[in-house]
């Protein structure tokens, strides 16, 4: 069993935060459980979660209908060890020590659900293969 302390940390980010890094969240935290402490955030948040997103997740019997989109801080990335890139350029901070990762994803905004369902499965692939590396079940 981990403590607190030894969970790695993954911070997952786009510009809104409305899409791509929020159904990466939902599936890191629904596939490691505490394992792994997830975080998400986009460099400039949208008012809400895309609803076609928030359907798609549910049709993989994930609900993120409560979630928010919040703003990225420099403090979200100082905290976390690994920070997951998705379309956000030149917005993120960068620091010393982290691990960066940018995953180039189709950008689910203004797409219906039916755009959506093959984002959301390489999404929940590209997460089962990072739980493998950071935090394997024991």
């Amino acid at each position: 069993m981990t403590t607190p302390a030894e969970r790695p940390t993954v911070l997952f980010v786009c510009v809104h935060n409305a899409g791509r890094s929020q159904m990466a969240a939902a599936f890191l935290t629904h596939l490691a459980g505490d394992r792994v402490q997830v975080r998400s955030a986009g460099s400039a948040p949208a008012d809400t979660v895309n609803p076609a997103v928030v359907e798609a997740m549910a049709e993989a019997g994930i609900d993120i209908s409560a979630e928010v989109p919040k703003v990225l801080t420099v403090e979200a990335v100082q905290a976390s060890d690994v920070v997951i890139t998705m379309g956000c350029g030149d917005t993120c901070p960068v620091f010393p020590g982290k691990r960066y990762l940018d995953w180039q994803l189709t950008d689910p905004a203004g797409q219906g659900v039916e755009a959506v369902r093959p984002i959301r499965d390489e999404i929940e692939q590209r997460i089962r293969g990072l739980i493998e590396e950071i935090a394997p079940a024991s």
